[in-house]
């Protein structure tokens, strides 16, 4: 037969790209189980932090346990560590760790199952702790022995209860840190669920606390940057009311705005980042609630419901705040043309004032240029006459003329010529 034999060449990264899609499979879990999970971000710039140093972080967790390493470059890893299987991501501003415990271990949320990560292993962690939470599987279909167990887990105030996956599971928690610092969920499995759905019912829980807690980070930054923009906004308002008044230059009002928008643009540059963040994080909280599929419980709330109650209020004023940061902006923007309009007017005005000022500097000089031509017609002429009598008084003497009246003669005709010379040379310079 015949080998087949390509005719166009591949894209380098083809494979690479379509094996990623599979690269992330949910996890396994049998109940009775547990899972610890654990979220480190680095407190500052994490987007642009060394994601070498969260590797070997893993690596130092792998070497403990005698655990194989990741591919080098790896953005994910899961594997054995002991008994149990360890689940890594690197995200764009946190790693994840979650081990996955089968088997009965003793009492729920026992703070000793965190003990899988070694204390001073947690103490070297290239960052800080973002979340972690302790989950507790267990197969339970009873809703009186689930109802009791909630009760001595959770704090009833804020509990959210649902049935998730068709009846498949009934999942709870109170988004409250206990006293080992970490948050707990439950989750009752129905008889014969399998350990792929209960696998990814744990995996759900654990994306919506980690992706809640990182939405909230822009909710303390609207809080940080509050004082600021409101004091920003004041001033804005006072400067446009300002400019309706004229209570100060337009130069001077365009060097305080200029003050204002370099301010404003500040803050938009600090947030950029995390307004964005915060939004995909809360998009991505949403589809993992709504995939979740959830259905009432016993009449407790929902996690959407709790959401809705709790989350909803301050990813709203997230979004309001970048609103009006916004509105800062176009509103600082309207007030600079503003006031580039009444600086432009200004000047048109100064500039037309001084063209009338030109204008009659113009006339006063020609009214003295013609003065001055009229002196010049009058000191020509008499020397011209003096000349002129000079030149003809011996043949005046000799005609028995005066002098004085060969002089007095003489004048209306030199006057006449010079002005006549003159003024022709004026209009040949014009």
């Amino acid at each position: 037969m015949a080998q087949f034999m390509p005719q166009i060449a591949d894209h380098p990264d083809r494979y690479a790209l379509a094996n990623e899609l599979h690269a992330r499979p949910f996890p396994t879990l049998k109940a009775p189980g547990q899972a610890v999970f654990l979220a480190i971000k680095r407190e500052h710039n994490a987007a642009g932090r060394d994601r070498g140093a969260d590797v070997a972080h893993l690596l130092a967790l792998l070497d403990r346990y005698g655990a194989p390493h990741p591919q080098p470059g790896a953005t994910h890893y899961s594997g054995a560590i002991g008994a149990h299987r360890l689940k890594w991501e690197s995200h764009t501003e946190f790693v994840t760790y979650t081990v996955f415990m089968e088997g009965p271990t003793g009492r729920a949320f026992d703070p000793a199952l965190f003990e899988v990560f070694p204390p001073d292993w947690l103490a070297a962690a290239p960052g800080v702790r973002m979340t972690s939470a302790l989950l507790h599987v267990v197969e339970e279909a009873d809703p009186a022995a689930i109802r009791a167990q909630l009760g001595q887990w959770f704090v009833d105030e804020s509990l959210a209860v649902s049935q998730v996956l068709d009846a498949a599971a009934v999942i709870a928690g109170d988004f409250r840190i206990d006293p080992a610092g970490h948050m707990r969920f439950a989750v009752f499995l129905a008889p014969g669920t399998g350990s792929q759905r209960a696998g990814r019912v744990v995996q759900r829980l654990c994306e919506i606390e980690t992706y809640k807690s990182m939405a909230m980070l822009g909710f303390r930054r609207v809080r940080e940057m509050q004082p600021d923009l409101g004091a920003l906004d004041r001033r804005l308002s006072e400067l446009v009311t300002g400019l309706d008044a004229g209570e100060a230059m337009p130069e001077t009002s365009l060097h305080r705005l200029m003050e204002i928008s370099a301010e404003g643009e500040r803050l938009s540059a600090r947030s950029s980042f995390r307004f964005g963040a915060t939004g995909a994080y809360e998009a991505i909280v949403n589809q993992r609630i709504e995939v979740l599929r959830e259905q009432r419980y016993e009449g407790w709330q929902t996690f959407g419901e709790f959401m809705m109650r709790r989350f909803d209020p301050a990813m709203r004023t997230v979004k309001s705040t970048r609103s009006q940061l916004e509105s800062l902006a176009t509103r600082a923007q309207r007030a600079s043309e503003l006031l580039r309009t009444q600086v432009d007017v200004a000047r048109a005005a100064q500039n037309q004032a001084l063209l009338a000022s030109m204008d009659r500097r113009s006339d006063l000089a020609l009214r003295l240029q013609q003065t001055v031509e009229g002196l010049s017609v009058v000191a020509i002429s008499y020397y011209a006459v003096n000349l002129l009598a000079y030149a003809l008084a011996p043949l005046a003497k000799g005609a028995g003329v005066e002098k004085s009246l060969l002089t007095a003669g003489l004048v209306p005709f030199v006057v006449i010529a010079v002005w006549w010379v003159v003024r022709r040379i004026r209009k040949a310079m014009h």
